[in-house]
């Protein structure tokens, strides 16, 4: 069942009994929908979401649910907490899970897994897409996650990736720079192992600028598409086999240089297929 609702409230109710009235739905799915990011309201002129069933809400107040139980049904892949620095921390993030939610819910996300096992805020600094997995910086006040993306966007962090490619590639160093969407993009690919008998080469991939798939636009550019790449290779039975494993830069907090590689067992893509 998918199902959205966008009310404003005549008269003081609870939130549950206001989006059961409007839907039909019982309140338990209300309440379970709410946890898990699918309800929003209007707080401070911004939209945000609410999560108290038990909330009364005022006349005049705007509410949206956005009900997906398929969605709300998913459990979310594990995510691993490999540093706490206070103010920001370093995830693994796993293939298939969300670096934040959508309007149907977040439970699924990194961003609320992390809000949830630290109790703390989270904000976003940076993206990797769903199907990848690797290393995600989460920023815990709102001048860490301004003076980390600053970073991410001045390009002064360096981001290296794995990625298991089709096709046999050989190159000590290589520069790909293929516009991404109309804009200017730079990868450095080198070779680090070939498998003759699959037909496939294990690179790692450094980039200087950040665009939206650009590692996989990339390789696939040259004819040697990731494999597990759906929008820019061919599917396979294996997630997108692209790894963010290492991150480094000027800690704009401690002012000091940091770096972060990925540890056993989450450092490694398999060459076979």
């Amino acid at each position: 069942m998918r199902t959205s609702v966008d009310l404003t409230l005549e008269h003081p109710q609870t939130a549950v009994d206001a989006l059961s009235d409007a839907t039909g739905l019982p309140k338990q799915r209300i309440k379970d929908a709410m946890a898990k990011g699918a309800c929003w309201w209007t707080q401070k002129r911004k939209q945000v979401r609410l999560r108290k069933a038990k909330r009364q809400v005022q006349p005049g107040t705007r509410l949206q649910l956005f009900y997906d139980d398929a969605i709300l049904a998913r459990t979310p892949p594990h995510a691993t907490l490999l540093d706490d620095r206070g103010r920001y921390s370093v995830w693994f993030k796993p293939h298939g899970m969300l670096a934040q939610g959508s309007q149907w819910g977040d439970h699924c996300s990194l961003l609320r897994v992390a809000e949830v096992e630290l109790a703390r805020t989270c904000h976003l600094v940076h993206r990797l897409d769903a199907d990848a997995a690797g290393l995600m910086l989460i920023a815990h006040d709102g001048k860490a996650a301004a003076a980390l993306s600053a970073l991410f966007a001045g390009r002064a962090i360096t981001k290296r990736y794995q990625a298991r490619v089709t096709g046999i590639i050989n190159t000590e160093s290589q520069l790909i720079e293929t516009e991404v969407d109309g804009k200017s993009a730079r990868s450095h690919i080198t070779t680090m192992a070939v498998d003759d008998q699959e037909q496939t080469s294990l690179l790692t991939v450094d980039i200087e600028t950040g665009r939206k798939h650009q590692i996989r636009q990339h390789l696939a550019s040259i004819g040697h598409a990731i494999i597990g790449d759906r929008l820019y290779g061919r599917p396979a039975p294996l997630p997108l086999q692209l790894l963010a494993y290492e991150l480094a830069f000027e800690c704009p907090l401690s002012r000091r240089r940091v770096q972060w590689q990925l540890p056993e067992p989450f450092n490694q893509l398999p060459i076979g297929q």
